[in-house]
């Protein structure tokens, strides 16, 4: 699991069988302290995020399971949307 920010959408007009009502989601990963950790990449959406937001991702088959059919081709999904993040001190 890792934090991301949604940078963009994607628009996909036919998708493989499985993906369909599934928002496609432009996601660049995070570090905790908000900085960028890697190159953006496209994730479904099973959470309704949107632009700007931050995100919780998932990656490889766990991101599969955030479909409802499983065994889709996916390499990234959106799981959660991040209210806030605390690292150090200020963590409870």
């Amino acid at each position: 699991m890792y934090l991301g920010r949604v940078i963009g959408t994607v628009v996909a007009t036919i998708k493989y069988t499985g993906l369909e009502g599934y928002r496609l989601l432009v996601v660049e990963p995070l570090r905790a302290d908000g900085s960028s950790a890697g190159e953006p990449h496209v994730a479904i959406d099973a959470t309704q995020a949107g632009v700007g937001e931050r995100v919780m991702c998932v990656a490889s088959r766990e991101a599969a399971l955030a479909c409802d059919v499983t065994f889709v081709p996916v390499d990234a999904a959106v799981v959660g949307i991040v209210d806030d993040v605390q690292v150090g001190e200020g963590a409870p």
